[in-house]
């Protein structure tokens, strides 16, 4: 088993960054890569970026590339996406997940204003 816990959403202007961050715990979590996902309003979970573990296999969505990191902290068991020059297209519910595990956070919101 696998959970994830994501934070780090809010309100924030065009413009404007954010990081969210991704726990995870359980026996597993460290045989899967890690990958952020978002999900907008009438529109399906799209993928961002994907990393393992050892911080190596790092591939992003042309979307988000250039704009947004990934990263991890092994000694905090946490994930990161930091998400820099907000769009108000961006705008969407963020996930973390183990990629192709079916595991998955419960998602946070972020909201981007122009």
């Amino acid at each position: 088993q696998v959970q994830l816990v994501e934070s780090g959403g809010g309100l924030v202007q065009a413009g404007d960054s954010l990081r969210l961050s991704c726990a995870a715990s359980g026996r597993t979590f460290r045989n899967y890569l890690m990958g952020w996902f978002r999900q907008a309003p009438g529109k399906e979970r799209e993928f961002l970026a994907r990393i393992s573990w050892s911080g190596g296999n790092r591939y992003y969505a042309d979307s988000v590339k250039g704009r947004f990191t990934i990263s991890t902290d092994n000694a905090k068991n946490t994930v990161y996406l930091q998400m820099n020059s907000l769009k108000p297209e961006d705008t969407a519910v963020y996930y973390c997940a183990a990629v192709g595990a079916g595991y998955w956070g419960q998602g946070t919101q972020v909201t981007v204003s122009s």
